[in-house]
């Protein structure tokens, strides 16, 4: 009989149309902001660019989501560690 080890850290990993729920509720924000910019001013070009950016925006976050170094900006460690005030402000 084969034993199952439980897996707890189940929402880590939870994806929603191949993106992770924090990705995926910003997707449905835009969603829902695009619907309302299309209802209150209604006209084709409006329509297209809408269409246009909630696609380019699902192409950047699945992009995103496959290599999430692309965001990796600044460096875990600092060069030196020290215990000097980083503020040049006198407080007494």
């Amino acid at each position: 009989m084969k034993r199952f080890e439980v897996y707890k850290n189940i929402r880590k990993r939870a994806v929603i149309m191949g993106l992770p729920i924090s990705l995926f509720a910003l997707m449905m924000m835009s969603v829902i902001g695009s619907l309302l910019f299309v209802i209150f001013s209604f006209s084709f070009m409006v329509v297209i660019s809408v269409v246009i950016w909630n696609v380019m925006l699902f192409v950047a976050l699945t992009e995103l989501s496959k290599n999430p170094a692309l965001l990796h900006f600044k460096k875990v460690f600092p060069k030196t560690i020290s215990n000097k005030k980083q503020s040049h402000l006198y407080y007494e």
